[in-house]
């Protein structure tokens, strides 16, 4: 069931839902809350300079302790503003850190209208989980030919629509993902990438998917 403002806000009254700092008129929609930008944003770095010479930075899955130097960080101060070049792919954050603090409450970002008018691929559909509490990572490109898109932090950049479960998830279930612990639970700013389990990446590439698909199954 998808919640309704007078829901949401009986659940931000009763602190099952919190956001830091606190939304304000203007973020509360019929069935949703829109979410501000944040000032802090990441570049891809193409390329780096090495012992063998300029080198293309590739971006690696099985890599991802190394790769976690193929973004550049930037923070910008209140008033400031931030112009994002035709093509250009950056990763900004929400203003806002949201915590979820109920067993059945779940919820689902998804992008702006307004936004992705302007030429903008905020390119979400992102599950936020069950007692999730942190900042949300907002992936941006700008998709147009050859116009520069400004956005500015603070401006609402997307939406996150309220879920009940079924049944209730306690938080260590929560905190459970696959085989693995929730990754991003907790954090503000950027999160370094992180990679899936080791063993299961391994499998994947050598191939044996089948092995692995027998190795993990379900009991």
């Amino acid at each position: 069931m998808v919640l309704s403002k007078t829901d949401i806000l009986a659940h931000i009254q009763s602190g099952e839902l919190k956001f830091s700092p606190e939304i304000d008129g203007f973020q509360l929609q019929p069935h949703a809350i829109d979410l501000r930008l944040g000032f802090v944003f990441q570049l891809p770095k193409t390329w780096e300079y090495t012992a063998e010479g300029r080198k293309a930075i590739t971006v690696d899955p099985l890599c991802l302790e190394k790769n976690n130097g193929s973004y550049d960080a930037l923070e910008l101060k209140p008033g400031q503003f931030f112009e994002i070049l035709p093509n250009e792919f950056v990763i900004g954050t929400t203003l806002e850190i949201i915590e979820l603090n109920s067993d059945n409450l779940m919820a689902v970002l998804y992008p702006r209208s307004s936004i992705n008018r302007r030429g903008l691929a905020v390119d979400l559909s992102g599950i936020i989980d069950v007692h999730y509490k942190g900042q949300l990572m907002i992936p941006i490109m700008n998709n147009t030919r050859d116009q520069i898109i400004r956005i500015y932090p603070g401006e609402r950049i997307c939406q996150v629509v309220f879920q009940t479960l079924s049944s209730p998830v306690n938080i260590d279930s929560a905190l459970q993902h696959g085989l693995t612990t929730a990754k991003y639970h907790d954090r503000t700013g950027f999160t370094k990438n992180i990679a899936d389990k080791k063993e299961e990446m391994k499998l994947i590439e050598k191939g044996k998917i089948a092995e692995l698909k027998k190795k993990y199954a379900l009991k």
